[in-house]
């Protein structure tokens, strides 16, 4: 579909017809010969003297090709354009963190499995998860791994497909035996300040209790929640384990109220699907739409459409003089 952005340009078209009409000939005095014999010269080649002025006539040729040539010029002042399709694109409205505990005790073979069998707790996991991040179409997802340390295993990024990759190559003990809620919570932080995106979501998993963090985990989600980032926490262990096996629920619960988000406990790997599905309930999907259509000049086809039969039309006068000399 073609448009015109100036479409007040074509007030312009009988501009030429108007100064025709409205605004006298152009008159000039020239020296002449005068013959008094003349009319006699002008019978003679069978023509009818007039008296006046001499007004040059165009052709027909030249007359159309002036029109032609007005039209494409004022065509192109009114600035065409083609107009393409709709095109709608979709960005990102949030952000979604997961923050998944490697730690040694996630190696424990105890979790129930959807089959009934006992499988390893990463294991059940990464399948949950897995599953959970192909659904996020739309979102933004990142992966933190944490143990000793923290470590970002995938940066933002829109490409699930390459961040399910990634937690598949996950295993237990790569970010060593620990386990470092705070110090997690703390570079997902970092990470979400480098996120233009205001909706932030983090979503922490972890078996165990914080053993070394160089924050607290409950410091680390008060400075989460001044920096706009909701969190939601899961425990997958042993709530009445001892020592580091033991799931510090409270803490996961307290880490979760201070963030504004909700805690979670999956005793087997059908209820960590479905908190995976509440979660999706409770955060669906967003996305930004944006609707354009592409939009070509045709202005400078117009000119140079212009210039053509101008050039031809010069070319024909030309030419037809050069033969009228000739004969």
């Amino acid at each position: 579909m073609i448009e015109f952005d100036q479409p007040l340009a074509f007030l312009m078209l009988p501009l030429p017809l108007l100064v025709f009409l409205l605004l006298p000939a152009h008159k000039e005095r020239v020296s002449s010969v005068r013959f008094p014999y003349f009319r006699s010269i002008a019978s003679a080649a069978g023509q009818q003297p007039t008296s006046g002025s001499v007004v040059i006539s165009r052709s027909r040729l030249q007359s159309l090709a002036a029109s032609l040539v007005w039209c494409l010029v004022v065509c192109a002042l009114a600035q065409p354009v083609r107009v393409g399709d709709p095109i709608v694109q979709e960005k990102a409205a949030r952000d979604v963190m997961l923050a998944i505990d490697i730690s040694g005790s996630m190696d424990q073979v105890d979790f129930p499995s959807s089959d009934g069998e006992r499988a390893q707790r990463l294991d059940a996991v990464k399948r949950v998860v897995g599953d959970f991040i192909s659904e996020r179409d739309g979102d933004r997802v990142a992966l933190i791994v944490f143990g000793s340390k923290a470590y970002v295993q995938a940066p933002f990024t829109e490409d699930l497909s390459s961040v399910r990759a990634l937690l598949d190559q996950t295993e237990v003990g790569m970010a060593g035996p620990q386990t470092v809620i705070g110090d997690a919570i703390g570079l997902a932080i970092k990470t979400f300040q480098a996120s233009q995106i205001e909706e932030r979501l983090l979503i922490l998993l972890s078996d165990g209790a914080d053993t070394g963090s160089r924050m607290t985990p409950i410091n680390a989600a008060g400075i989460a929640a001044k920096e706009g980032i909701d969190i939601v926490t899961i425990g997958v262990g042993d709530p009445a384990g001892t020592g580091e096996q033991r799931l510090d629920e409270q803490s996961l619960k307290d880490i979760a109220n201070a963030a504004g988000g909700q805690y979670f406990f999956a005793s087997d790997e059908n209820a960590l699907s479905e908190i995976y599905a509440r979660i999706d309930a409770l955060a669906p999907r967003e996305v930004d739409t944006a609707s354009y259509r592409p939009r070509d000049a045709l202005g400078p086809y117009f000119l140079g459409l212009a210039v053509l039969i101008g050039l031809l039309a010069l070319g024909s006068i030309v030419l037809g003089s050069s033969l009228r000399r000739t004969a």
